[in-house]
């Protein structure tokens, strides 16, 4: 099995200098696709508040259709913005608030 070469990429900021591992970078890139939309922008807003929700509650609240509701939450689940618990028959969504401190210290790193 042949193994696979991580790249690395540097940027230079001044004396600064930010190494960036490609696997890392395509993470965030994905994490700040999905969080670039206005729904879920309004689902991270909600979970802030609320702490956990269901799909129920996050698809009356904002008065969509369950199926709408779903797939923007699978995008964020995929993204890691978002992580379920199962507490019987309900799956609770709750923010994932490692992985955005993650993606806002890389960013806040690039904007330096």
């Amino acid at each position: 099995m042949k193994k696979s070469k991580v790249e690395v990429y540097s940027l230079k900021n001044g004396k600064s200098e930010l190494k960036l591992i490609y696997p890392e970078l395509r993470k965030v890139v994905l994490t700040l696709r999905a969080v670039n939309h206005d729904l879920r922008k309004e689902i991270i807003r909600l979970l802030s508040i609320q702490e956990k929700m269901t799909v129920t509650q996050l698809y009356v609240k904002l008065r969509l259709e369950q199926s709408v509701a779903s797939q923007h939450l699978a995008i964020l689940r995929k993204s890691g913005i978002v992580v379920t618990e199962r507490d019987g028959k309900f799956i609770y969504y709750t923010l994932n608030t490692e992985r955005l401190d993650e993606v806002n210290k890389l960013i806040g790193d690039l904007a330096i």
